[in-house]
């Protein structure tokens, strides 16, 4: 089942849940007040948000919902309070971005912190993971886009040697980055970023370098981008849905700007964000009015809408939900195992560790299969210190290894698919060239009888 959930930053408005086919209204989770791009389906299996906090508050909240139960049910306390929050496509990682520009990496079977690092000079306002889950690319305050990856992340040895750890800094917005999105093609992806200095920035990947450059009559908010990547949507400030194209030109003469060629229907209040569904081939935004209006892009019209509630909707995003998963009990990393609904994760950690409140992180990965003589003594060994470290080192480059044995996979899968699609078009080229010559041989006897 493919459903729209969308969150706002009133309390008492929770997360509402319709079904994208029917309309259906679902469960409504309670006791939500997200961040923007706050929202999230961790591996489709539950619902993860940041919340906002008092502005004096010095640690952050992110709460868990199953889809079949309205109670939040698994409280984490970061270090900080966290704005942006996104998942991976297999929900075994979470990333948040907090409001000094930090962004956490945490590991959800576990609850783990397996890496903090200094990523803007000002909060940190979107976070988006890339197709085959490889990098991440973070906006900010401070009206930069940045590119990480995940290797580089992992592996001890190339953090030490590089001068930094972003493969890409963007840092063509005047204001603050409101939404970012990125294509399909992993590290040859095209990515998008919206700011409140009322432009959309089209980015290469491969080529580190901007593509396009489109002005928009009012501030942009949100986007999002067509499965074919022909146009994107920008929704503003003015309740409009810009369509922007990013490959067609236009003229400077068109009514709204160059290369905005369309306009979706308007809304009475400012557009805060958007979704796309690529099985129905539909367009779910949110709107401050507190409305989710579910448009045909090819049309333009709307088709369905839902009412969230009278405050303002500051996340939306279509999730296929799973269904049939029966409560479990799930062991927290302290040793104690607590009931969980379908498929909930222990809390995220505050810290790696009690020693590392303040500090950043160096041993980021749990040693699995690895196991050291208890220390009844406070003090560690020199020697004890230096044989986990390189066990640390060890367990880090392998798994970057592995992460790039799954990034490979995954492109050889794409080549192989390529390669098929190459073949049918060659059969059908062969079989198109068999036919013609068949119809000549055919009409050359019919032109000698007449003769």
């Amino acid at each position: 089942m493919e459903v729209v959930i969308a969150s706002s930053s009133v309390g008492d408005a929770g997360i509402g849940c319709w079904d994208l086919r029917t309309g259906a209204e679902q469960l409504r989770h309670k006791s939500c007040a997200s961040t923007a791009r706050g929202l999230t389906s961790v591996g489709h299996r539950f619902v993860a948000s940041s919340q906002l906090r008092d502005p004096s508050a010095t640690s952050g909240t992110v709460f868990y919902w199953s889809w079949d139960r309205p109670q939040v049910e698994v409280k984490s306390f970061p270090a900080e309070p966290i704005l942006p929050l996104a998942a991976n496509s297999e929900g075994t990682y979470i990333v948040g971005g907090g409001v000094s520009g930090e962004i956490y990496l945490w590991e959800v079977p576990t609850g783990k912190l397996l890496r903090k690092w200094h990523a803007h000079y000002r909060g940190v306002t979107c976070l988006v993971f890339s197709d085959d889950d490889s990098l991440i690319i973070s906006g900010s305050e401070d009206g930069s886009v940045r590119v990480w990856s995940l290797f580089m992340i992992f592996d001890d040895m190339r953090r030490q040697e590089a001068t930094h750890l972003y493969e890409h800094s963007f840092t063509g917005h005047a204001l603050r980055v409101t939404d970012v999105v990125i294509g399909y093609g992993g590290s040859n992806a095209i990515i998008v970023s919206a700011s409140e200095d009322r432009t959309c920035k089209v980015w290469s990947l491969s080529k580190g370098i901007l593509l396009r450059n489109i002005v928009f009559p009012s501030m942009i908010y949100a986007i999002a981008l067509d499965p074919g990547e022909h146009v994107f949507y920008a929704g503003s400030r003015d309740g409009k849905i810009y369509v922007a194209a990013l490959n067609a030109e236009s003229s400077p003469n068109d009514a709204y700007g160059m290369y905005i060629i369309g306009l979706l229907a308007d809304h009475s209040k400012a557009v805060t964000c958007l979704a796309y569904s690529n099985s129905l081939n539909l367009i779910v935004c949110g709107s401050e009015d507190g409305m989710v209006r579910v448009s045909d892009p090819k049309s333009g019209n709307v088709v369905r809408m839902f009412r969230h509630s009278k405050g303002p909707i500051n996340n939306v995003q279509i999730v296929r939900k799973q269904l049939g998963f029966g409560p479990r009990i799930v062991a927290n990393p302290q040793g104690s195992s607590r009931r969980h609904g379908s498929l909930l994760s222990p809390p995220l950690e505050k810290y790696t560790n009690s020693s590392d409140d303040d500090s950043d992180f160096r041993t980021v990965v749990s040693l699995h299969g690895a196991s050291y003589e208890p220390l009844e003594s406070p003090h560690i060994s020199s020697n004890a210190m230096d044989q986990q470290i390189e066990e640390l080192q060890r367990q880090s480059s392998s798994y970057a290894a592995e992460m790039e044995l799954e990034r490979l996979k995954v492109d050889c899968k794409r080549s192989f698919q390529m390669v098929e699609r190459w073949k049918q078009m060659y059969e059908n080229l062969h079989q198109f060239c068999v036919d013609e010559l068949l119809d000549i041989d055919q009409a050359e006897p019919t032109k000698a009888g007449f003769t």
